[in-house]
């Protein structure tokens, strides 16, 4: 696979970290994005670096601009996801727009920068990160399952803009994934719904970005692929 320029929004930790790894491991010159740089965030090298990005944050937005301009990315990864949760209704306005903001609107923000640049190349590839939640629904979850169903249809009309120019939109939907957020929560009843016994593994998700990203993907666009053990089966 020729190696190629690789922007991973949240990329600090857990999914979106699997996947800055496995594109940097291989080569790739890969671009995270982070919050906060003074945080924790994986080691940088050749191959990956970091720079500071708030979705939320016009101001972070318009710098962030600059440094797309500069890297050209081919590769673009919408993981960076904000949760709120809370019943309907008790959740506050706050609540509401600092999910969609973040999940929909940042979303919006980056991949207009971006797919500029690979409009005039004539190649791109879009992935986005959905969830489930955003399929199914999910109790206390109206502001993240609205953001990600939204998503989805996002991605299907880009998909339609930008096909006769080479370049694939695709969604990616994980159910429960082992992940840092997720380690301390008792999983027994989930998994017990799930066919396959267990829960996903984040490089089960790094796996399938990094095909959608390939050239044996060249026939795939507006698709969402659901990543769940057989949890929700439509």
């Amino acid at each position: 696979m020729e190696s190629r320029r690789v922007l991973v929004t949240g990329a600090s930790r857990g999914i979106g970290e699997a996947i800055a790894k496995t594109f940097a491991d291989d080569g790739f010159n890969v671009l995270g994005t982070c919050r906060n740089k003074k945080k924790s965030i994986p080691k940088e090298s050749k191959t990956l670096n970091f720079e500071e990005l708030d979705l939320s944050s016009s101001s972070s937005l318009d710098k962030f601009k600059k440094i797309v301009e500069d890297f050209k990315p081919e590769i673009l990864v919408n993981n960076a996801g904000i949760t709120r949760d809370n019943l309907f209704l008790r959740m506050t306005d706050e609540e509401w727009s600092s999910v969609i903001d973040t999940n929909l609107n940042g979303v919006f923000k980056v991949t207009k920068s971006v797919a500029k640049y690979m409009l005039k190349s004539r190649w791109g590839r879009i992935i986005n990160m959905s969830s489930v939640s955003g399929i199914m629904g999910n109790a206390g979850q109206a502001n993240y399952s609205a953001s990600k169903a939204a998503l989805e249809a996002f991605s299907k009309s880009l998909a339609k803009e930008l096909g006769s120019r080479n370049i694939t939109v695709n969604t990616i939907a994980p159910g429960y994934i082992q992940t840092d957020m997720t380690k301390d929560i008792d999983n027994t009843e989930l998994i017990k719904r799930i066919p396959l016994g267990r829960v996903g593994d984040v490089s089960e998700i790094a796996s399938l970005v990094k095909f959608l990203a390939s050239e044996s993907a060249n026939y795939i666009t507006g698709q969402t692929l659901v990543v769940d053990g057989g949890l929700f089966m439509r």
